[in-house]
């Protein structure tokens, strides 16, 4: 019985101290974590000969996979970052390409034979639609190409299964031996 003196007591294993639990019992990064782990990752590749126990033993961590979860955890986020510093990039590059169709796009053009300005009956110009409409075939590959770019056509993966049954009518199999 609780008389309500006694600290409370928890409901599974407590936490090493200094490891906090989120609400579904997972481990919760600190920043005194990701600054070990930066720490660890620093120290392999100021010294790639130093074994992974011996950074474990400079930066406090118990074992030796301690330390190469937090250098692999450093080198993921490293690539993460570049990489999404890749997409952003290209991202930009996709709308300054968009925009510049989009400028061809609401231009009118004329048409052009011989190197001279084809003109109608009335001696206004009379207008291509041929630009306009490569215009619109880029902006349609451009789209496609920012949709690549940010993973939104993955491809579908379609599953099938069950058998095939052949069945013979008009026939008594007998009759095929």
């Amino acid at each position: 019985m609780n008389t309500g003196n006694e600290p409370p007591v928890p409901d599974g294993p407590t936490p090493p101290p200094g490891r906090v639990k989120d609400a579904r019992g997972r481990f919760i990064t600190t920043l005194a974590h990701d600054e070990r782990a930066a720490q660890a990752a620093r120290l392999k590749a100021d010294n790639p000969r130093m074994t992974l126990q011996q950074i474990a033993d400079a930066v406090g961590y118990t074992h030796k996979a301690d330390a190469w979860r937090a250098i692999d955890k450093c080198r993921k986020g490293v690539v993460q970052q570049a990489g999404a510093e890749l997409v952003a990039s290209e991202a930009a590059q996709l709308d300054d390409l968009y925009v510049a169709a989009l400028e061809v796009l609401e231009r009118d053009h004329v048409t052009v034979s011989h190197g001279r300005i084809v003109t109608g009956e009335d001696g206004q110009p009379l207008l291509d639609d041929g630009p306009k409409l490569a215009a619109i075939r880029e902006l349609r590959a451009i789209r496609e190409s920012y949709r690549k770019l940010h993973g939104l056509d993955a491809e579908k993966k379609i599953s099938l299964s069950g058998g095939v049954r052949y069945e013979v009518v008009g026939i008594d199999p007998a009759d095929l031996t």
